[in-house]
C-alpha cells in the first residue's frame, strides 16, 4: 500500500518518535504543515509546539490539528520565537540548513530541556569524493522506492544546503558535545544528541 505521505524526510520520521514515549513535551523547529507534530502527538507526547516562518504552512497545520488542545503553532523564526522555553524533545527535519549552521545548533540545544533529546535531520552539499559516491550509491535506490511508494510533496520553500557533510559534523561535534552523526541514505544525515542533565 502507498503511503501518500512518504518522501525522504518522513522516511526517518521514526528516529524522532522513537523517543516520544518518555517525553512530556516536544517542539519541532520548521514544522510546516505539522505532520511530524501530529505524529508527535499520536505517539503520547501531552504538549508538541510546531514553529515555522512560512504562515501559509502553519495555516494549514493549524487546520489539521483543529481541536486538539496539545497542539500550539506558531509563526516566527526558529532562531527567535519561543526564547527561554525547553521541551523534553526538540526536532528540526530539513531545516537546519536554512538557518546559519553553528547558530542553530546552539538555538536547538538551547530549546532542549535538561535530559531531553534533539533529533535533527538534515541535508548538506557534496564536497568530498566519499560524499559523490554515497550520493551517487542512493540514486537508484531512490528511483525504485519513490516510484513503488510515491514521493509526497509537502509544499514548504526549498533551498540547498550552504555546508558540506564534514562541516555540519566538525560543527554539531563541537557545539553538541557528545552528539551522535550518522549518514543516511538519501541524502541526508542525522545528528541525535542528549542534553545534559
Amino acid at each position: 500500500m502507498r503511503d501518500d505521505r512518504w518522501n525522504h524526510n518522513t522516511h526517518y520520521h521514526p528516529l524522532a518518535l522513537r523517543h516520544a514515549p518518555h517525553a512530556r513535551s516536544a517542539l519541532d523547529v520548521g514544522c510546516g504543515e505539522g505532520l511530524l507534530v501530529r505524529r508527535l502527538r499520536a505517539a503520547g507526547v501531552p504538549r508538541v509546539t510546531g514553529v515555522d516562518l512560512d504562515a501559509a504552512q502553519v495555516d494549514l497545520a493549524r487546520a489539521a490539528s483543529a481541536g486538539d488542545d496539545g497542539v500550539t503553532y506558531v509563526v516566527g523564526d526558529a532562531l527567535e520565537v519561543l526564547d527561554g522555553e525547553r521541551f523534553d524533545l526538540v526536532t528540526c527535519y530539513a531545516t537546519l540548513h536554512h538557518l546559519p549552521l553553528r547558530d542553530g545548533l546552539r538555538r536547538l540545544a538551547a530549546r532542549t530541556a535538561p535530559g531531553g533529546r534533539l533529533v535533527v535531520v538534515g541535508l548538506a552539499g557534496v564536497r568530498t569524493p566519499a560524499d559523490l559516491a554515497l550520493s551517487a550509491a542512493a540514486v537508484p535506490v531512490a528511483a525504485v522506492v519513490d516510484r513503488a511508494r510515491g514521493v509526497w510533496d509537502h509544499g514548504a520553500p526549498v533551498t540547498d544546503p550552504r555546508e558540506g557533510y564534514g562541516e555540519v559534523r566538525d560543527a554539531a561535534r563541537d557545539v553538541l558535545p557528545g552528539v551522535r552523526w550518522r549518514r543516511h541514505l538519501y541524502w541526508r544525515y542525522s545528528l541525535t544528541w542528549q542534553a545534559p542533565a
